[in-house]
């Protein structure tokens, strides 16, 4: 039996010496397959004492909190689902702040100060802003791993420099930790940390072994018995098993699937009726088939014959699927609905009746750009679909997008596509880097480098310019690039030179898009295809770069040619005179 990620928790909160409790605190252990994709979170807020309603403040961003990070996509980060919830819960706490009568002042807003731990797999992510702590229990002593956005006017007097709801915009601490079996974290509010030690702490925690709860409780009433004046709340959060990597959700179907027979014209297979090959690839055999209970074609791809002992593959073969089922978009490769079990694994997705593009670039080898820029909108749309949801598709290419026969371009094949929820998740697989096609790979790649949304437009921007000009904007240099020195040299020839009907501000803004620095490319997809329909004044005014700065070799034959036929001219002249 595989572990899953557990814990031993006990909380306790007081209000203290005070009239009401502003704190708030909350816990959520999720079942699978949250508990692998999203984590558990434990998450800890304080209402500052000057307000009448920052106890609203303080319920509403916990509360908050723990529901709306649960109902994030499972293929974005930690990172990016807590950050995403935290800046609403801090919009809405402004906008509250702002229509009350304490618009003016601040510290009697709806403020507090946040904390959250997220343990997913065998990493603490800390989420923090504001005073609370967050500490990891050592043998002899207490290792903070939050920063105090106070500041201290005097001995006795301090500000929060931030906090949740103080301002439109947040400012929120991140730090991911690594975590093992046996670690102890705790989150305490000021009015507990201020007044108990760590002697106590330590002592406590280890007396009381398995009733946490109790715990906490000890040392919240040794902070009120020490003379604590606010409101105290104490967390305990123990690491007693961390999930073993063959917990992850793609190893538990490749245990339990069986690897699919040789498939047939006219064969029956797991409620399918195949009709015939479509294509048998080095990494997978596609066939065209019926559903026979809906009478639906599909497109049923199954693992190649040659690769079915490589786990790696198969863990990312079956991840093609798990990818198309997160994205609903017109311009993205749909799965087939399926209610009944499968037995087999293999890759079930809908029929596009048409051509790829690289077939469409043959048909059409001089397309007007209006028409090429109709098919890279709809190639681009489907690219932003990956990225909202944190994902990099990684192997943009012409053969890997479909056109229909009513016009409508479809990416598809995720088998190389990076998604940011899964990368944190561990597996006894071994990650694969698949650069794709090699002449449409974004220059990093060969460095050794991560991808990043940049490299998937320069994918983009090749296919542009190809579909212009038939040809590739370094040629095959790309690939031979091994350091940023050789990269530096690589020479884009622009697109005028191949086709004077393209206008400049086009080529200008394909060369942005392929620039071989990611940080020279665009930032989004969207300012590309901006630029691809309407002219950018930074390009129109650009000069024309001259033949030197662009073509050194073609500048210097063409010198040397004309002091040869001078040379000529002149012998010959001189040959007359005599």
């Amino acid at each position: 039996m595989t572990r899953q990620l557990l814990i031993t928790a006990g909380q306790y909160s007081d209000k203290g010496r005070k009239e009401t409790n502003q704190d708030f605190h909350g816990l959520c252990v999720p079942k699978e397959p949250q508990l692998s994709s999203k984590g558990i979170v434990i998450a800890l807020a304080d209402g500052i004492s000057s307000s009448e309603v920052s106890h609203v403040a303080s319920e509403s961003a916990v509360t908050g909190f723990l529901e709306d990070y649960y109902s994030t996509s499972d293929t974005w980060s930690v990172k990016t689902s807590a950050e995403r919830v935290l800046a609403a819960t801090n919009s809405w706490l402004h906008a509250q702040t702002q229509q009350s009568a304490h618009r003016y002042d601040k510290d009697r807003g709806y403020v507090c100060t946040f904390t959250a731990v997220v343990l997913k797999s065998s990493t603490a992510h800390i989420f923090h802003v504001g005073d609370t702590r967050v500490y990891r229990l050592g043998d002899t002593s207490l290792e903070q791993l939050t920063e105090d956005h106070r500041v201290w006017v005097s001995s006795d007097k301090s500000y929060l420099a931030r906090a949740l709801g103080i301002d439109n915009r947040l400012n929120i601490d991140y730090r991911a930790v690594p975590i093992e079996i046996g670690d102890v974290l705790l989150l305490a509010t000021d009015g507990v940390y201020e007044f108990v030690d760590a002697p106590f702490i330590l002592a406590t925690i280890h007396a009381t072994g398995q009733d946490l709860d109790q715990a906490a409780r000890t040392i919240v009433e040794e902070a009120f018995n020490r003379g604590s004046d606010d409101n105290l709340t104490f967390q305990i959060i123990r690491v007693d098993e961390l999930p073993d990597p063959e917990s992850s959700e793609m190893y538990r179907q490749l245990s339990s699937l069986a690897l699919p027979p040789q498939l047939e014209a006219r064969m029956d297979f797991d409620g399918y009726t195949i009709i015939r090959e479509v294509r048998i690839g080095s990494r997978s055999h596609i066939y065209l088939a019926v559903d026979t209970e809906t009478g639906e074609q599909v497109i049923l791809k199954t693992p190649s014959m040659g690769m079915r002992d490589d786990p790696a593959y198969l863990e990312r073969f079956l991840m093609e699927e798990w990818i198309a089922r997160r994205i609903n978009n017109a311009h993205v490769l749909k799965p087939t609905a399926v209610n009944r079990r499968r037995h087999f694994i293999y890759v079930a997705t809908e029929f596009i009746e048409g051509q790829s593009l690289a077939q469409w670039m043959t048909d059409h080898p001089a397309p007007d750009l209006a028409t090429v820029r109709g098919i890279i909108e709809q190639i681009a749309k489907g690219l932003q679909a990956f990225h909202r949801l944190e994902m990099l598709h990684q192997d943009l290419k012409p053969d890997n997008i479909m056109i229909d026969r009513n016009g409508t371009v479809k990416i598809i094949d995720f088998g190389a596509t990076r998604v940011a929820g899964i990368m944190e998740v561990e597996t006894p697989i071994e990650q694969i880097n698949l650069l794709g096609a090699a002449q449409y790979a974004a220059p990093e790649y060969f460095l050794g480098e991560s991808g990043s949304y940049q490299s998937d437009l320069f994918s983009l921007g090749v296919i542009t310019y190809q579909m212009l000009s038939s040809k590739l904007p370094y040629g095959v240099d790309v690939p031979k690039t091994s350091s940023k020195k050789t990269q530096k040299k690589l020479a884009y020839r622009s697109l005028t030179d191949v086709n004077q009907k393209i206008p400049v501000w086009i080529d200008e803004a394909i060369r942005k898009a392929v620039h071989p620095d990611p940080t020279g490319r665009y930032q989004e997809v969207s300012e590309f295809l901006y630029d691809l329909q309407h002219p950018n004044p930074v390009f129109l005014n650009k000069r024309v770069t001259p033949l030197i700065e662009r073509n050194p070799v073609t500048f210097w034959k063409t010198v040397s040619f004309m002091l040869a036929l001078v040379i000529v001219v002149l012998v010959g002249s001189r040959a007359l005179l005599k």
